[in-house]
């Protein structure tokens, strides 16, 4: 059975039409590896992961970012603090274990997350974080 040229033609442009019509793909975020996660974080449900994972690949951003669970009472300064205790020049990491038993602040970075890859800027960023938590208390600021 000889296939038409025409029919090829046809697959092809019906294929060009659909995938111009498809969303546009999310811009991936800058991650840690999870092999450099500590244990209890890689056993954690994915949307911990993700958070310990980002945050740890992200710090200007997570810096910039206020906490509102309350932990500005243990000397948390931003939502970074939730997820490291000690970053240090030559690479490693210590991390805070707050963050794993603590859905605010992976609600928090989920949706840092999401904006930024709906491409918001850090300023737009924390507004909505601002916004969108300030109900709950008092922030973390540095």
């Amino acid at each position: 059975m000889r296939k038409s040229p025409q029919l090829l033609l046809l697959l092809i442009l019906i294929s060009s039409v659909l995938s111009a019509c498809s969303s546009p793909a999310q811009p991936s975020l800058h991650m840690m590896p999870l092999e450099q996660m500590p244990p209890d974080v890689q056993a954690a449900p994915a949307r911990v992961r993700e958070a310990y994972q980002f945050s740890a690949a992200n710090r200007e951003v997570a810096e910039s970012v206020p906490c509102y669970c309350g932990c500005v009472g243990i000397g948390h300064s931003s939502s970074y603090d939730c997820y490291v205790d000690e970053a240090y020049d030559f690479g490693a990491v210590i991390f805070d274990k707050h963050a794993i038993d603590c859905g605010i602040c992976v609600d928090i970075t989920q949706d840092v997350m999401q904006l930024m890859r709906d491409g918001k800027s850090t300023p737009e960023i924390v507004d909505f974080i601002n916004n969108s938590y300030s109900k709950l208390g008092s922030p973390t600021m540095r």
